[in-house]
């Protein structure tokens, strides 16, 4: 009785073998018969063989792709059901028909009852950003008009942050961004809860922020929809990093005493720009390694000896292209002077004949992955300013040969600490 079982159930399985081999069969018999059948017929001209050898072949690619589509879908419903082995057979199948069936197919899934109480249940498209913030405004808002920001999760007998007034918390949202307008860390504390969400939306901060990088020029937020929109998407320069360019050369060197060969000498030196949003800017050129200077960049009281400060301001054209203008030169030697004053032992030296400084001009530009990453060089000169006569002696750089542009890095340390308030 066993035995006639196990038969029985042996000529089941393949029976349905039997079938969906059939199947196959039949389907590529009629498509070669089909295609035996135009090749039999005469050809009345070349342009009607053409489209009936094209119809033929969308014919077949249209029949082969329902196919996978069948067997794709087939798949799907044996992996819900918990035969993984028999969907990854109909996943095969239907992948060796049409390898990017996947793609070609829009199947719903069933919501999962354990999400029935998402914000987005009820809405099949994505939300924009004022309509999240609307949602949140709604659901945190009393019956009484106030609005509960945040509460704690369990019980407990330390003071939660919810207890603070709504000033004190927002005051505490100005400390995050702080003067280096660190905005990306305000991003994040939003990811906390809805209540912070809201807060780091305030309209107040950013409008603060517009101001502290563009000045007067921002007093209206048009044609942006709002000020966190203008700071984002209007084009600026970053603080919470440094922008670099490497420029390497061949130079020529001395000839050898024989004078057989000539020795040749490859140059390499990096060009380090800071910008602040005080409107202060920092240039360094040196041979040393990002990974030494970069630190020594941190403060704008720095002891380096070849960096030069000076200010800088943006400029947009007709063109709708932002420029960035700045002057440059090295830091006056007041204190070290001061303290050689004050000693009788040192003979008072005399005053510089002359001064430097360096004008520069930049375009900002945005690359593939960064936004306002790139800065390229239109314009480098030196001033020399002599005391004696006040005359002014300009030297103009060819920017194209040896000027290479600058790129954004992101330096965590220079956020990492706030001094003051936004």
């Amino acid at each position: 009785m066993a035995e006639s079982n196990q038969n029985t159930a042996g000529t089941v399985q393949e029976g349905e073998s039997e079938n969906t081999e059939d199947s196959d069969l039949q389907m590529k018999l009629s498509a070669f018969r089909a295609k035996w059948m135009s090749e039999l017929q005469p050809s009345s001209g070349g342009k009607k063989s053409v489209s009936k050898t094209a119809d033929l072949k969308r014919k077949q690619e249209i029949a082969r792709e329902e196919k996978a589509r069948e067997l794709f879908l087939k798949a799907v419903e044996e992996e819900q059901n918990g035969a993984v082995y028999e969907a990854i057979k109909y996943y095969k199948s239907a992948m060796q028909l049409v390898p990017d069936i996947e793609f070609k197919i829009n199947y719903s899934r069933t919501p999962d009852p354990d999400r029935s109480g998402s914000y987005l249940e009820d809405n099949e498209n994505d939300q924009e950003i004022d309509d999240l913030l609307m949602y949140f405004q709604q659901q945190l808002t009393l019956c009484d008009g106030t609005m509960k920001l945040c509460e704690p999760e369990t019980d407990s007998t330390q003071l939660h942050i919810s207890a603070l007034p709504f000033e004190v918390l927002m005051y505490i949202f100005r400390w995050v961004v702080s003067c280096d307008l660190d905005l990306r860390a305000l991003e994040q504390l939003s990811l906390v809860c809805r209540g912070f969400y809201i807060c780091a939306r305030d309209p107040e901060i950013w409008r603060t922020a517009c101001l502290r990088v563009w000045g007067r020029s921002c007093t209206k937020m048009l044609p942006f929809s709002s000020w966190r929109e203008m700071f984002l998407e209007r084009p600026r320069v970053r603080f919470d990093g440094v922008y670099i360019s490497k420029t390497s050369y061949i130079r020529q060197g001395e000839e050898s005493l024989d004078g057989f060969y000539r020795a040749w000498q490859q140059v390499e030196y990096y060009r380090y720009l800071r910008f602040f949003p005080d409107g202060q800017v920092m240039m360094l050129t040196t041979p040393e390694d990002p990974l030494v200077t970069v630190p020594r960049l941190r403060s704008k009281n720095s002891r380096m000896e070849s960096i030069m400060f000076g200010h800088y301001r943006l400029s947009q054209d007709t063109d709708n292209q932002t420029k960035v203008y700045f002057v440059v030169s090295k830091r006056k030697e007041e204190q070290r002077v001061a303290e050689y004053q004050r000693s009788r032992f040192y003979r008072r030296n005399t005053a510089p004949e002359t001064e430097r400084s360096f004008h520069v001009g930049l375009q900002l530009s945005s690359g593939v992955r960064q936004r306002f990453n790139k800065l390229v060089w239109i314009h480098h000169s030196c001033h020399i300013t002599y005391r004696s006569t006040g005359e002014t002696i300009v030297t103009a750089f060819d920017v194209d040969k040896m000027y290479t542009p600058l790129f954004f890095a992101r330096v965590k340390s220079y956020t990492a600490f706030s001094e003051r308030p936004l």
